[in-house]
């Protein structure tokens, strides 16, 4: 998934001097870039909050009532936002079996938890713009996204025609099911919008989150119409925008998303722009402008959450060079703005595993997968685990790996579609018919290096070798440096007879980050001691 904008971050006036352009970098030549993992969105940390909701054609959706006393409905709402959250700090109690099971049972009770909490109705008249500037996508960037929910859903109390609130309410409950690992809230999310919407057709903040959410569900194809069609009533849209270069990224068309990049940052400079050039930039293999692009964005970040988002990705590139130091530096940034940032939690953890203090990384991939339970750190944590070895650590590891299961199961019930996060995670840890299944189809989606890596990886590991050779050459050509790309290429190839270049493939990969994956880092050293 492509890194996500910090959709709190306040939107900068047209004109505004870019910073992602000088000396010509903007103007560079195009070439093909890949896409991100799915580990790498930028998120916050943030309390849970009641908001239930349920909309029919006809009556409009009102908001949850604020933390408090409530009804037993509205706490029957809590129990099952809460549920997946409650699984992964059972982890360590509960058996794999019961887990597989708890994940049909939650699955359940999310598709049924759509309670309506009391409809609002107005008969003044019609569509109202935003009572307040408060209430507009700024209100977002106080880094407090419960505390700005629960004012909105006052003030939608209050003002229910106020198509501009509801278009915010829903990017509040995109950002919230990112930041909490809750799928739930993209159904109230799409409600919101639509609500927005049907008060003010075409109205371009709704447009705009309808684009954020269809990338967040994975639904690329839609983001990129929602994406188009906010610009065109809005051509300056931040987060329009973004999403735009999000989505075109994620569908592999990565000379176009290199043009969309260049044109957010002449109309649109500020962070959710910069962060999205850089990227860009480093999926064709520009490393140093990437890094200029972030360090600059971070000197221009004033706020705790661009602050974090920022120093995060920074830390995220180094990593993926191998550069451990300067990767914890970013992420010790990242946490003394937020201390409960959780991807800069995730990526120390990352970092600490590949410096070899396994106790640290464990003990910070725990704290991560307990509040933030999605499928890569469930992953890693349980390939930590194996790693270490000690007794007991098996059955947590297959615990961990369960528990994807259920995150699956939660997606897909709140309208994700969870193909990529399945193959990868089970190609190696679950059901390899699973895993080439859910490859093939998300390849017959899109066409990006991840799922050309994904399906080359699932078909290695169903023995099609001769298959995943093309596709695993296909991850592999656009310029981006991942070193998991080029472990599994290796692997491809050593198993179809090419020694020379497997060998060749497996010692870039330890050249490149030679603690890229806990156990796959392993299997490339004894494939290459194999070799000799």
């Amino acid at each position: 998934m492509s890194p996500r904008t910090n959709e709190s971050t306040p939107e900068g006036e047209p004109g505004e001097r870019s910073i992602a352009t000088p000396e010509g970098a903007a103007s560079e030549a195009a070439t093909p870039g890949a896409t991100t993992s799915e580990a790498d969105a930028p998120e916050a940390t943030a309390s849970e909050v009641t908001a239930s909701e349920a909309a029919t054609p006809e009556t409009a959706v009102a908001p949850a009532p604020a933390p408090g006393p409530a009804s037993d409905t509205v706490a029957v709402a809590d129990e099952r936002a809460a549920a997946v959250r409650r699984v992964s700090t059972s982890a360590r109690r509960w058996r794999a079996a019961q887990l597989t099971f708890c994940a049909a049972s939650l699955a359940v009770a999310l598709t049924a938890g759509a309670v309506v909490l009391g409809a609002v109705r107005d008969d003044s008249g019609g569509p109202v713009a935003s009572a307040a500037a408060g209430y507009s996508p700024q209100l977002l960037a106080s880094g407090d996204l419960d505390a700005s929910i629960t004012s909105l859903q006052a003030h939608l109390r209050a003002q229910p025609k106020d198509y501009g609130g509801w278009a915010t309410l829903g990017l509040a409950y995109v950002e919230q099911a990112r930041t909490q690992g809750d799928p739930s809230r993209y159904p109230q999310a799409q409600q919101a919008l639509d609500r927005s919407l049907k008060l003010r057709p075409d109205n371009d903040p709704a447009l705009a989150g309808r684009a954020a959410l269809a990338a967040a569900r994975h639904d690329f194809t839609d983001a990129l119409k929602y994406a188009d069609a906010a610009l065109k009533q809005n051509p300056y849209s931040e987060r329009a925008l973004s999403s735009r270069i999000d989505a075109l990224v994620e569908l592999g068309r990565y000379a176009d998303a290199s043009k969309a990049a260049d044109l957010a940052d002449s109309r649109r400079p500020g962070i959710p722009v910069f962060t999205r050039y850089a990227y860009v930039r480093e999926l064709r293999g520009d490393v140093k402008t990437a890094r200029r692009v972030l360090e600059q964005a971070l000197d221009s970040a004033t706020t705790r959450g661009d602050i974090s988002y920022v120093a995060t990705a920074l830390g995220q590139l180094a990593w993926n060079q191998g550069e451990y130091a300067d990767a914890l530096t970013y992420y010790a940034r990242a946490l003394a703005a937020d201390d409960a940032y959780l991807p800069a939690l995730e990526g120390r953890a990352r970092t600490q595993a590949a410096q070899g203090d396994r106790a640290a990384a464990i003990r910070s991939m725990e704290l991560v997968v307990e509040r933030y339970p999605l499928p890569q750190p469930l992953v890693e944590l349980g390939e930590l685990y194996e790693a270490r070895g000690q007794k007991g650590d098996a059955q947590k590891a297959r615990a961990q790996y369960a528990l994807v299961n259920a995150w699956v199961s939660l997606a897909r019930a709140g309208g994700v579609n969870a193909d990529l996060d399945t193959a990868l995670a089970a190609a190696d840890h679950g059901d390899r018919t699973t895993a080439l299944k859910a490859a093939r189809a998300e390849w017959d989606r899109r066409h990006t290096v991840h799922t050309a890596d994904a399906l080359a990886w699932a078909l290695h590991v169903n023995g099609r070798d001769a298959e995943a050779l093309p596709y695993a050459r296909k991850a592999t050509a656009t310029g981006y440096r991942n070193a998991s790309f080029l472990y599994h290429r290796g692997m491809i190839e050593r198993a179809t007879g090419h020694e020379k270049e497997a060998r060749t493939s497996l010692k870039a990969a330890l050249d490149l980050n030679a603690g890229f994956s806990p156990l796959g880092a392993r299997a490339a050293r004894e494939a290459l001691g194999a070799a000799k």
